[in-house]
């Protein structure tokens, strides 16, 4: 397997776990539609959170939340929307988050963003 996709994919087990471990309700991992995909929605007991996961082996190339450009976040919005209208959920009801994760041998250290948009 490409290295690459394999540190992707344990970085979205390790958010999901994480997320898990907060006491949160993962509702779907890798959801996609035509525009796009969100590695996890969630509910925190009070709404339901779009989580993007940005994984890194380490901060060379700089902190992988670096990612979420504006252009970048309208879109996860417009994900989160498209999610909340195929699983009959007010739109206004959901918000983005952004998990960044930078290995650590087999570990991860976890930053989690709040209510990027």
């Amino acid at each position: 397997m490409n290295t690459h996709i394999d540190l992707g994919r344990r970085g979205e087990d390790a958010a999901a776990e994480y997320l898990a471990g907060l006491g949160w309700t993962i509702l779907d991992r890798n959801w996609r539609c035509q525009e796009g995909e969100l590695d996890i929605v969630a509910h925190d007991g009070r709404g339901h959170i779009a989580c993007e996961v940005k994984t890194r082996r380490s901060n060379r190339f700089g902190d992988p939340l670096d990612a979420i450009t504006a252009d970048k976040a309208a879109r996860l919005r417009r994900l989160a929307w498209r999610w909340a209208a195929a699983h009959g959920v007010g739109g206004t009801s959901m918000r983005v988050d952004v998990l960044g994760l930078i290995g650590d041998g087999d570990a991860f250290s976890i930053d989690h963003l709040r209510e990027v948009c």
